[in-house]
């Protein structure tokens, strides 16, 4: 077994933390569930399954140093069909593989918005994961504290941002205590009230 294989790129290792938090909430939807309402307004959980395994369908594209021009729409719509879980295991096991390459983090990536590094992507995507892991726990209503390590890294990436209710991504933030717990803080500054 090669080196890279034991020890793959440390960089990835919250990416790969975010993709299992997520996928243990996707396959505790049951049948009824998928139209249920999330915290995102307008989406339902199939809407935010959906949304989340699109992100992941990109990454091998990008990685490999196509534009959004070039992938055009082909990610665009339904891309649940008639199995979603097994969708996004597809979708998350593809960008998690991509990601594992060594010197993915270096790459140069083609944005919407421009150029950025490989690591740049892979904390967006991360840090996407997280809120929206926690998006759908309360949808489902099973498994709404995240994982310590994920609600820290997610929230170090967003500390910066301020209010980033004016991207139109997001809802005001939620005014919390100094002192409140890591996860309600993160929740805060996404627009959301963590209901404890």
């Amino acid at each position: 077994m090669t080196r890279h294989r034991q020890d793959p790129d440390a960089t990835a290792a919250p990416y790969t933390e975010a993709l299992a938090a997520f996928g243990e909430r996707v396959r505790l939807v049951t049948p009824e569930q998928w139209d249920s309402p999330t915290p995102c307004a307008d989406w339902s959980v199939r809407d935010l399954v959906n949304h989340l395994t699109g992100e992941q369908l990109w990454v091998p594209e990008l990685l490999m140093g196509s534009t959004i021009a070039e992938v055009g729409g082909r990610f665009d719509g339904d891309v649940l069909g008639e199995d979603p879980v097994a969708a996004w295991t597809d979708a998350a096991t593809a960008a998690e593989r991509a990601f594992a390459v060594p010197g993915a983090a270096d790459l140069t990536v083609h944005l919407s918005f421009g150029d950025v590094s490989g690591r740049y992507y892979l904390d967006q995507l991360t840090t996407d994961l997280v809120i929206h892991s926690w998006d759908l726990a309360e949808g489902i209503g099973h498994l709404t504290r995240l994982p310590e390590s994920l609600v820290d890294f997610a929230l170090e990436q967003m500390a910066g941002y301020g209010d980033l209710s004016g991207s139109g991504l997001f809802d005001p933030p939620v005014p919390v205590p100094a002192d409140a717990p890591a996860q309600t803080r993160l929740l805060a500054v996404a627009g959301r009230r963590d209901g404890g």
